[in-house]
């Protein structure tokens, strides 16, 4: 029975990286504090919200000052397990492969992807964005040579559970999946589904009833 790993305030976890952008931002221009409603008014939440969001990396802020910056950044960091180097393999250099490859923001948080593949002959041998790019079919066999923590699947749904198994068996403990497949994996191995659907679909939605009341 695969045994999921729970984060219980998930939605706070996920607002965690706009908080430490704008952290970021205001430390680099000097400032020391901040307050709930500085941060509630630039994320677009209300203040109680920051206020329990605060409290779940267990900063305490002071009245009339606000929460102290650096320590802030400290904490979301630690939270997040961000600057501790972690390497990386890409499966699938296609369009939304390579957009991930593009992404130097990943390098700043500790991600560095060290290598991708694609079963593309026009692609193997070459480097996308600076990430080599090897033969699918050597996946297995680099593996072997490489400490890799986490795999980054981008491949056709009707490939990705067989590449899955690959990599479980190559020893990789984490596996995000850009993919529309739900994987089976031993329950020591963590499974992060990215699925572009759903925010189409609140967008697509929001787009629809703003058309309609316009018409009215």
């Amino acid at each position: 029975m695969k045994r999921h790993t729970k984060i219980d305030k998930l939605p706070t976890v996920r607002r965690l990286p706009g908080y430490l952008s704008i952290l970021q931002k205001l430390s680099a221009t000097g400032e020391m504090f901040v307050s709930s409603s500085k941060l509630a008014e630039k994320m677009g939440i209300i203040p109680i919200l920051v206020r329990k969001d605060i409290e779940l990396i267990q900063v305490s802020g002071t009245p009339r000052i606000g929460y102290p910056i650096k320590l802030l950044i400290e904490r979301i960091e630690n939270y997040l397990g961000w600057g501790a180097s972690l390497d990386a393999v890409l499966i699938g250099a296609g369009q939304l492969g390579s957009s991930i490859l593009a992404n130097r923001e990943l390098n700043t948080l500790g991600l560095r992807i060290a290598a991708g593949f694609d079963n593309d002959s026009r692609k193997m041998k070459t480097s996308v964005h600076g990430v080599p790019i090897y033969d699918s079919a050597r996946l297995e066999e680099l593996l072997k040579t490489m400490h890799i923590g986490l795999a980054i699947l981008c491949v056709p749904a009707v490939y990705a559970q067989n590449v899955t198994d690959i990599l479980v068996a190559s020893g990789v403990k984490g596996i995000w999946n850009f993919t529309s497949a739900r994987l089976s994996v031993p329950e020591d191995v963590i499974t992060q589904k990215e699925d572009l659907t759903p925010g189409y679909a609140v967008l697509s939605a929001k787009l629809t009833r703003l058309q309609t009341s316009a018409c009215r």
